[in-house]
C-alpha cells in the first residue's frame, strides 16, 4: 500500500487503494524494520520526577522478544488473551508489541479500572494472563487461576517480577505466522446501556491504521509525536504505538499528571513536531502565556475523542504564529475515519472529511441516504479494513451495527452528523443524544459549542428535558471558570449569547450549574445519565 502525497485532497482520494497484505506481524513487519537502523530512536519516556529513558526500535525489537519468550514459558500461546494495565511507562510498549509478536491478543485497559471491571473483562474475554504494575495488582482475585501473571515495578508473592525475569529470556523469538484477519487486539467501550462492549480487531485493522498516521497526524520518519491518550484508549494504538511506528517516527510519552506549564515545557525541551491532545487539554493550555517558549519545532496539533469549538482552534492557531489544529473524529470500532488535513481548507467545527479509503455517508430513520445538511445517521461503507471483527460473544449487536443499504453493506456507527455541500461532516451527537423539541431535532454538540466560546463556561453538556408543550427542550448543565457565580443573570446572558452563536431555537432553555459532569472512565461526558436524571429514569 503506497503513501498517496496529498497535496491536494480529492487526487489522493481517487488515488488512493487498501492493499493489505495477506499476513502482517506488527512487531516483525514495523518494529523489526526499523530496527535494522540500530540508531533509530523509536521511545523517549520522561516522568514527573524528571527521570528520562531513550529506546531505539532495535532495543524495542529485542525487549519485545524477550516478553514473547517470558509468555511462552508460562504456556501461553497464539490467541490467548491477555490484560494489559499498565501506565504511560515503557513497559506497555514492550508488552503489546511482545504479545502482538506470537499472535497473542492483548487488551489494553485504562488504570482506573476496579476489581469490578476487571472482573468482568476476564470472565467475559477469557484472558489467561495479565500484566500489572506493582501498585495494581492487588485489583486482581489471587483465587483465580492464570498461566501467568506479571508486575511491573516490583515483585509481589506469585507474581513474576517483569524487570528482574525478563532479562533472563532469549533476545530472538519465532514468530508464527499472523494472517491480516486474525484477531490481535481487543478493546473495550462504553455503551449507552449495559456492560462495557468488547471491540475485536484484525491485524489487518493495525496494518491499515498507519492511514491516517500518514494524512492526518502528517508523520515523517524524522519526526516526533507526542499523544497525550491514555494508554487502555484506542487512541493510544494510532497515535501513540501503531500510526507513529509504521511511519518510522519517535513516540515521546510522559509518565505525570496534567499541568499546562509542564505540557509546554516538554513541548518546547523536547522538541515535538506533532502533538496529539483532547479538546479539555488544549482549553487550558490556551490560557497559558507562552512568551519566550520556542515551540518552532510544532508542526502541527491534533485533537480527537471530543469536540475541539472552533474558538480552541483560533486560539491555538494565534498562539502558536499559525500552526494548524487539526481535529478528526474516529471510534473504537473504526478508529479515525472523518478527519482534517494540512492540505485541506479547515471549516470552522467540522470533523474534516472522509479519510482516503473512507467512504461515509449520512442517512435518515427510513435508511435512506440525505442531501446536504441534513442530520442523521453516520454510517462507513463495507468492507473497510479498519473496521472491526466483531463485538465479542455478541452476535446480535454485531449485526446490528450492519446496515445493507442498495445492496451495500455499511456500518452503523451510532454518531449523528451532517455534510455540507463540500462533503464536510459535522458532528451532532450521539444517535440517542439528539434531542428532539417541537420536531427541531437538535445535536448536543452545536449547543455545547456555542455556551463554550462565553467567558464564563469551562465545561457543558446539553441534554433534552422534559416540557409540557414542547416534548423535549434543552437543558445545559454547565461548569463555571473561576470568578464566575450562577445567577439568573448569567442565565439569561448565556442563553441570549447561545441565540447568537447559533440558530435561535437550539438555545438551552434551561439552565443547571454544577461543579462537575459525570464522565466515563476514558473521560467523556455522560449525557445519557443527565438525561436519564431529566427524565426521572
Amino acid at each position: 500500500m503506497l503513501r498517496i502525497p496529498m497535496h491536494d485532497y480529492e487526487t489522493a482520494c481517487r488515488a488512493f487503494r487498501w492493499e493489505v497484505p495477506e499476513a502482517f506481524n506488527f512487531a516483525v513487519d514495523v518494529v523489526d524494520y526499523w530496527a535494522r537502523y540500530r540508531e533509530k530512536i523509536a521511545l523517549i519516556w520522561r516522568n514527573e520526577a524528571g527521570d528520562e529513558e531513550y529506546y531505539t526500535f532495535a532495543d524495542i525489537s529485542r525487549l519485545s522478544c524477550q516478553f514473547a519468550n517470558l509468555l511462552a514459558a508460562n504456556g501461553i500461546i497464539k490467541g490467548d488473551r491477555v490484560i494489559v494495565m499498565l501506565p504511560r511507562i515503557p513497559a506497555w510498549q514492550i508488552v503489546v508489541t511482545g504479545c502482538l509478536r506470537m499472535g497473542v491478543i492483548p487488551i489494553p485497559c485504562v488504570t482506573m479500572l476496579t476489581e469490578a471491571d476487571l472482573d468482568y473483562r476476564i470472565d467475559h474475554a477469557d484472558v489467561v494472563a495479565v500484566v500489572a504494575t506493582h501498585d495494581n495488582t492487588r485489583k486482581f482475585d489471587p483465587t483465580r487461576h492464570f498461566k501467568a501473571r506479571v508486575s511491573v515495578g516490583g515483585a509481589r508473592n506469585d507474581w513474576i517480577d517483569f524487570d528482574n525475569v525478563l532479562a533472563d529470556q532469549p533476545k530472538t523469538f519465532a514468530a508464527p505466522e499472523i494472517k491480516s484477519e486474525d484477531p490481535a487486539i481487543l478493546y473495550y467501550t462504553s455503551g449507552s446501556t449495559g456492560k462495557p462492549k468488547g471491540v475485536l480487531h484484525a491485524s489487518r485493522a493495525i496494518f491499515t491504521w498507519r492511514v491516517s498516521a500518514w494524512y492526518w497526524l502528517d508523520l515523517h520518519e524524522d519526526d516526533t509525536i507526542w499523544c497525550s491518550a491514555d494508554t487502555g484508549w484506542s487512541k493510544s494504538g494510532t497515535s501513540v504505538l501503531f500510526g507513529p511506528w509504521s511511519c518510522g517516527a519517535a513516540a515521546f510519552t510522559y509518565d505525570g499528571p496534567f499541568d499546562p506549564e509542564t505540557r509546554l515545557e516538554l513541548l518546547e525541551r523536547y522538541k515535538v513536531t506533532v502533538f496529539c491532545a483532547a479538546a479539555t487539554e488544549l482549553r487550558h493550555l490556551i490560557l497559558q502565556n507562552i512568551s519566550g517558549r520556542d515551540l518552532s519545532s510544532l508542526r502541527q496539533t491534533v485533537s480527537a475523542g471530543e469536540s475541539v469549538n472552533p474558538g480552541i482552534v483560533t486560539r491555538w492557531r494565534e498562539i502558536t504564529g499559525g500552526r494548524p489544529l487539526l481535529d478528526g473524529y474516529g471510534q473504537t470500532e473504526t478508529l479515525m475515519t472523518i478527519l482534517n488535513y494540512p492540505a485541506m481548507p479547515v471549516k470552522p467545527g467540522a470533523m474534516g472529511r472522509a479519510m482516503p479509503g473512507v467512504d461515509a455517508a449520512v442517512i435518515g430513520e427510513d435508511n435512506k441516504f440525505l442531501g446536504a445538511d441534513e442530520p442523521g445517521r453516520l454510517v462507513i461503507k463495507l468492507p473497510n479494513p479498519q473496521v472491526m471483527l466483531e463485538y465479542l460473544h455478541a452476535p446480535e449487536e454485531t449485526a446490528e451495527s450492519r446496515i445493507t443499504i442498495d445492496g451495500k453493506e455499511w456500518f452503523i456507527t451510532g454518531d449523528e452528523a451532517h455534510m455540507d455541500a463540500d462533503g464536510y461532516l459535522f458532528y451532532e451527537g450521539r444517535a440517542d443524544d439528539v434531542i428532539n423539541s417541537a420536531g427541531y431535532r437538535i445535536g448536543p454538540m452545536e449547543v455545547e459549542n456555542a455556551l463554550m466560546e462565553h467567558a464564563a463556561v469551562r465545561e457543558c453538556a446539553a441534554v433534552a428535558s422534559p416540557h409540557f408543550v414542547r416534548g423535549e427542550v434543552v437543558k445545559a448543565f454547565i461548569i463555571l471558570n473561576d470568578g464566575f457565580e450562577g445567577s439568573d443573570e448569567l442565565v439569561t446572558e448565556l442563553q441570549e449569547f447561545s441565540k447568537r452563536i447559533t440558530a435561535p431555537y437550539k438555545y438551552p432553555r434551561k439552565i443547571e450549574f454544577v461543579d462537575e459532569l459525570p464522565k466515563t472512565i476514558s473521560g467523556k461526558i455522560q449525557r445519557r445519565k443527565l438525561k436519564d436524571r431529566e427524565f426521572g429514569r
